[in-house]
């Protein structure tokens, strides 16, 4: 299991008829009725993602400089240097404003920084590189919010700079001539998550006269859509809008260096959604700036050579492949490192390594933080002590709110609430481990968070799954952030294939019904870290989508967590074990725990009868089951070995033993023992009053 609840979204059933009876299919209906559409015009309006839901770009703040800058270069034929950011946002969003002001005659340098030897954003090495160029104007995009000192150095060595970017805002802007970003406190533009690339959209849009907005909107809807889906951003509103016309027109992009990274994924022809872009195109694209080389990626973006453009695809997918490699490595790592310091992953992640790959450790930081359900903190140290690290949140942490925390610990620090990148010294490291570690643990307010999935639908039946009703899913599309992919359950599933794939770090299993067999995949889990077995039920959650192979469509299940279905006794077991580790308990489950008067009365006449000398031997488990049948009552293993503690503890027995055998000694003792005064008992009854 990886999630420790599962939180099923109430339905409203009014609703649910509603929506029900105006053509939408069973899980649409169940999906939109959970998400707080009650009525036929709220749905068409969540569905609506028509251009008329974008707002005037020169409704942002400092838009009207920008453009004045902008359009003053073009007019003096000035050199522009556009300075992205080397992940998929910042690569897109350079690829756009490149093409655009090329196609309006400028000179432009496109420069993305070398993720291991500069790190993110703006330095003044490469400022002063792109000034011997020629360049008179510098406009960054996905980046330069907090490069207040860089700025003052461009302005000081005769380059003007215009700062396009989403990223969290502090108090002190940069001093330049215009600074474009939605989260600016004195920002009125109405929509604030656009991603980098949306930005840079809005700037080329401001800087085209408004009857032509429609055709360049089209033109660079694919990258916008790319950067959009690859940076998480939230997919409502203006995204939406944005991300569903580039979806509509992937599959006909005319960009060579798209085309051919689509033909290398065998995705030509085929209907693009918002995870054919998260799973299969954005990482391929990332791949170049994680691995060092951001210039292959935006090279594949920029070029109108289709040979050019096929050999540069292939690249992209052999780094990929070298990613996922290093990235396994380092993974197995800290999953040994951490079983052996289980502290370490106690309310926050803080790892650091010599010969980590910087470019990979974000990802690394994500897998540790879905499997720990904390906020995990991944630093690589260079051999004069400079760490470079990336973080991952968990449980609604903000991490731009917590790194300015430790401010003072840090050398730098930039990004969003759910991810983000600092420098750090390693003589600081400790400190800032204990730091997060109190952030985080006071953010859970001194409780664990638990780790939650929320389910939209436990289906009554598998026959909902049918691929009518799985295609009619895609109305719903894009999914993202703000609009989840539908999670649905299925319980009482039986499996009848559990095989390893992707070199055995995957699992394929197949399940059966209600009579019906779907295929399914749980990633990132061998088969036998499942804890399933061929022939067992179980319960399944999972998103779905329409699998074609050779003209064949099936509904395939992605699993995003399971539950072997245990029997009435395993549960009792698992109870009695949980109540050994001094956890606190429901009062349904201290009703399973708190044994009864007649339960006392049954385990004590079985031990006089059996013992042999005062003594007696068995296994818990058929010392529970032959009391139940002597006493004709139901199997209460729990209840059993309770009353047993009791008996100890009031002197009545001498008891040791193990999960496996269990050792009594019936002690000889006068007068009459009260067991209402056992401490046991009011332990139970206090969590009952509880």
């Amino acid at each position: 299991m990886k999630y420790e609840q599962w939180k099923r979204v109430p339905q409203d059933e009014a609703a649910l008829r509603a929506l029900s009876g105006c053509r939408i299919s069973p899980l649409a209906a169940q999906t939109q009725a959970g998400r707080g559409i009650a009525k036929p015009e709220q749905a068409a309006a969540f569905l609506r993602s028509d251009e008329g839901m974008l707002h005037d770009p020169l409704r942002m703040r400092d838009m009207d400089r920008a453009v004045a800058r902008v359009e003053l270069a073009l007019e003096r034929g000035e050199t522009i240097a556009v300075y992205g950011d080397y992940d998929v946002d910042g690569i897109t969003s350079t690829a756009l404003l490149t093409t655009f002001l090329r196609a309006r005659g400028a000179r432009v340098i496109p420069y993305i920084p070398d993720r291991l030897a500069e790190g993110y954003s703006l330095n003044t090495a490469a400022v002063t590189k792109l000034a011997l160029q020629g360049a008179k104007l510098l406009i960054t995009v996905d980046c330069g919010i907090t490069n207040r000192k860089e700025a003052d150095f461009a302005r000081g060595i005769g380059v003007d700079v215009i700062i396009t970017d989403h990223h969290e805002c502090r108090e002190e802007l940069p001093r330049c001539c215009a600074v474009v970003n939605p989260h600016r406190s004195d920002c009125p533009y109405p929509y604030k998550d656009l991603a980098g690339v949306g930005v840079a959209l809005k700037l080329a849009l401001a800087l085209t006269p408004e009857p032509e907005r429609h055709r360049v909107l089209r033109e660079y809807a694919d990258l916008s859509t790319i950067g959009t889906v690859a940076d998480v951003m939230n997919l409502t509103g203006e995204n939406r809008a944005i991300v569903a016309l580039g979806l509509k027109l992937l599959p006909q992009v005319r960009r060579p260096g798209l085309r051919a990274l689509m033909r290398e994924c065998s995705l030509e022809d085929k209907a693009i959604t918002a995870s054919t872009i998260g799973f299969t195109l954005a990482p391929r694209i990332n791949a170049a700036g994680r691995m060092g080389c951001p210039q292959v990626a935006l090279e594949l973006l920029l070029t109108g050579d289709a040979d050019r453009a096929r050999s540069l695809a292939q690249s992209l997918c052999d780094l990929n492949r070298e990613r996922q490699g290093i990235e396994q490595e380092i993974f197995s790592q800290c999953l040994a490192l951490l079983e052996e310091h289980p502290e370490l992953a106690r309310d926050a992640i803080v790892l650091a390594g010599r010969d980590w790959h910087q470019g990979v450790v974000g990802i690394v930081a994500s897998r540790l933080a879905d499997r720990f359900s904390v906020p995990a903190f991944m630093i690589c140290l260079d051999e004069e002590g400079r760490g470079k690290g990336s973080c991952r949140s968990w449980g609604g942490l903000n991490l731009f709110q917590s790194l300015e925390q430790a401010e003072q610990l840090l050398e730098s620090f930039g990004g969003h609430e759910l991810a983000a990148g600092f420098t750090i010294l390693e003589e600081q490291i400790p400190a800032f481990r204990e730091r997060m570690q109190s952030i985080a643990r006071a953010h859970a307010a001194g409780r664990r968070v638990a780790s939650q999935l929320t389910i939209d639908a436990v289906l009554d039946s598998a026959q909902l799954l049918s691929l009518e009703n799985v295609a009619d899913l895609q109305r719903l599309e894009p999914f993202g952030t703000g609009n989840p992919q539908p999670t649905f359950a299925l319980t009482g599933a039986t499996v009848s294939v559990l095989a390893p794939v992707g070199k055995g770090r995957h699992t394929r299993l197949k399940i059966i019904r209600d009579g019906v067999s779907f295929n399914a995949i749980l990633f990132s889990y061998a088969p036998e870290d499942t804890g399933l077995r061929i022939g067992c039920k179980a319960d399944l959650a999972f998103t779905v989508q329409i699998n074609r192979f050779r003209d064949r469509s099936s509904v395939q299940l992605i699993l995003s967590d399971w539950r072997p279905q245990l029997s009435l006794a395993q549960v009792d077991r698992l109870l009695y074990q949980r109540w050994r580790n001094g956890e606190r308990f429901s009062p349904q489950e201290v009703d399973m725990l708190l044994p009864q008067r007649q339960d006392f009365v049954s385990v004590w006449r079985y031990l006089s009868a059996h013992a042999a000398a005062d003594r007696f031997q068995d296994s818990p488990a058929r010392l529970a089951r032959n009391i139940a049948r002597s006493a004709g009552q139901r199997e209460a293993y729990a209840r059993t070995m309770i009353c047993l503690e009791v008996f100890q503890e009031r002197g009545l027995i001498g008891l040791d033993g193990d999960a496996s055998v269990v050792r009594i000694r019936i002690n000889q003792v006068s007068g009459k023992v009260d067991l209402e005064q056992s401490a046991i008992l009011r332990t139970l009854r206090e969590m009952l009053e509880d």
